[in-house]
């Protein structure tokens, strides 16, 4: 009980909000709230200045953070040490992907040769899947953001340019490549800020003085695709992440096109545990 409470205070210390630690806890509000009202209570300190619907961590908390910190990646470490103990073909494994084309042909051949590790894969964009991997969250993450953090064991798993996803139905598909101009006339849809597609494209138009007509930021590549076969608008991806939807295709851009990479990252002091090896080594072979 004292090391959830801990944990509850500590989240909720490092993100400023009891709403955002429960989200990331997996809890409700009131839970938290309580779990550190009792940690409180029993101890006779106050981990909190509360004013006005703030929270305000105290000195008494600034003391207490570098130790919980130590304690939760204790339990950390002793977590990731059971799930990679025992026989080489169990386990369990934790992936956070930002492009699952990659990933998922890897998890499929890794889950052939390894069927009784237990697999789970999280999405977000480049910036996410980073802040997941060094917070311990899972074990490898893809990002298409060269990161240069010591911490950090890096492989190149593939490259692809950027195009543009369409529906079948829009004009521009009679084109056999898109001038960048032509996306004056378009409402263009895009990532949430942090995403790496994003940031090219927007570099990618700002150099060449194209202003689409208008834009909408939705937060997911599958939100994307859907709302290009809504006909909302067009979209801009990494040619490896355009669906075989019947109703969508792609076209290049007449200009040269910035190339999109995709990483995988694991933390470096890990990089030789039994399944982050063996899934390392089974993309080295590809």
């Amino acid at each position: 009980m004292l090391v959830t409470q801990l944990k509850s205070f500590f989240i909720v210390a490092r993100l400023g909000s009891v709403t955002l630690a429960a989200k990331q806890l997996g809890l409700s509000q009131p839970t938290v709230t309580t779990q550190i009202r009792a940690l409180e209570e029993h101890y006779g300190i106050e981990l909190f200045h509360r004013s006005s619907g703030r929270l305000v961590i105290s000195d008494a908390g600034v003391r207490l953070l570098p130790l919980v910190d130590q304690l939760l990646q204790q339990e950390i470490d002793v977590e990731f040490a059971l799930r990679n103990a025992g026989e080489p073909q169990h386990g369990s494994l934790r992936l956070g992907a930002t492009a699952p084309y990659y990933l998922l042909d890897i998890v499929q051949r890794y889950h052939q040769r390894f069927p009784q590790v237990e697999i789970s894969v999280a999405a977000g964009n480049s910036r996410q899947m980073i802040a997941t991997l060094l917070e311990y969250q899972v074990d490898l993450a893809t990002s298409s953001q060269l990161e240069t953090d010591p911490r950090l064991f890096r492989m190149e798993l593939g490259a692809d340019p950027l195009v543009l996803l369409l529906h079948v139905q829009h004009p521009l598909t009679q084109m056999d490549a898109v001038p960048l101009a032509a996306l004056a006339d378009c409402m263009l849809l895009t990532r949430e800020r942090g995403s790496t597609t994003r940031q090219m494209s927007e570099q990618m138009l700002s150099e060449a003085g194209v202003q689409p007509r208008a834009s909408m930021e939705i937060a997911s590549r599958e939100a994307l695709r859907e709302a290009v076969l809504r006909q909302m608008g067009v979209s801009i991806f990494a040619r490896s992440e355009v669906s075989t939807h019947p109703l969508l295709c792609s076209r290049p851009f007449v200009e040269p096109t910035p190339v999109l990479p995709e990483y995988l990252y694991c933390l470096k002091d890990r990089r030789n545990a039994r399944l982050i090896a063996s899934f390392l080594a089974e993309c080295q072979a590809q």
